[in-house]
């Protein structure tokens, strides 16, 4: 029983955030020539917490639409081996937790982007995701927050730092969940959820693809143009972005579509790994 609560949580995504959340929060430690150990747990149990609770109530949310989905149709709330009361009690004490210790040990600003990000994903993405084809965009509004968080709560302050760390991360995830809806795109159709590949089909898919890699790369780019990267991640992330945009035009020749998503998928990971290592680097090398 406890292991469904603990994947209740959805812990791919709170360990992945809180490499970006590191990430962010490291960017801006080389910065600013200092590193607080303290701040630095504070600010990853509380998010991660916070994360948490608003995974358990996606979950509560989508439990219907889960149950019309292969891959989520065994989740304990779509299974009803967890009673919806007590996932909604088991989320609320999270948040709860996880907002207490943003509030004694980081900053106001921090908890201000813990709401944001919460009320975005259960509130705005949830119904979104059900009635329009932008719901990706909107939710990736809740997925940029934990490295501005980690960026915020070392300088105290929403500067052009931490909008570029917002950008960045709302135009990597786009390609990221834009792939996993073409090769998941039936079960999205079966489900009744109006993601992009659905509505627009495959090509409409690829072209916004591939643009938001653009968007993604050039953003990177703007992190050296305004003196926060040196010219070691100007580089390396020039390179990098290339070959994600070069791997997105191949799919309008691809002669399996699920494959080529996959693919994309797949190299956006490999994305993830090297944003959060470049940028503390980057603010650091020359």
């Amino acid at each position: 029983m406890l292991k469904q609560y603990y994947w209740l949580t959805k812990p791919g995504i709170i360990y992945g955030n809180l490499m970006y959340l590191l990430a962010g929060f490291f960017f801006a430690s080389v910065m600013t020539q200092g590193f607080d150990g303290w701040l630095l747990a504070s600010t990853a149990i509380g998010t991660s917490l916070v994360i948490a609770s608003g995974c358990v109530f996606n979950n509560y949310t989508d439990r219907g639409v889960d149950k019309k989905m292969a891959r989520t149709k065994k989740r304990a709330l779509a299974k009803g081996s967890i009673p919806a009361a007590y996932a909604l009690a088991y989320g609320a004490a999270l948040g709860a937790v996880g907002f207490v210790v943003l509030a004694a040990f980081t900053n106001w600003l921090v908890v201000c982007i813990g709401i944001v990000g919460i009320v975005d994903y259960v509130f705005l993405y949830a119904y979104c995701k059900r009635t329009s084809v932008h719901g990706t965009l909107v939710g990736s509004i809740s997925g940029a927050m934990p490295p501005v968080a980690g960026y915020c709560a070392v300088t105290g302050e929403f500067d052009l730092g931490a909008l570029l760390l917002f950008l960045l991360l709302v135009a990597w995830q786009m390609p990221h969940f834009y792939a996993i809806a073409m090769y998941r795109r039936n079960d999205y159709a079966a489900a009744g959820i109006p993601v992009l590949p659905v509505v627009k089909g495959v090509r409409r898919t690829k072209i916004e693809i591939a643009a938001y890699v653009i968007v993604f790369t050039a953003t990177a780019l703007l992190m050296t143009a305004f003196g926060y990267t040196g010219i070691v991640y100007l580089l390396i992330m020039a390179a990098v972005g290339l070959v994600w945009l070069y791997k997105a035009f191949t799919g309008f020749v691809a002669a399996d579509d699920v494959q080529w998503a996959r693919g994309m998928f797949g190299f956006s990971l490999v994305i993830t790994l090297a944003v959060s290592l470049l940028l503390p680097l980057g603010a650091w090398l020359p």
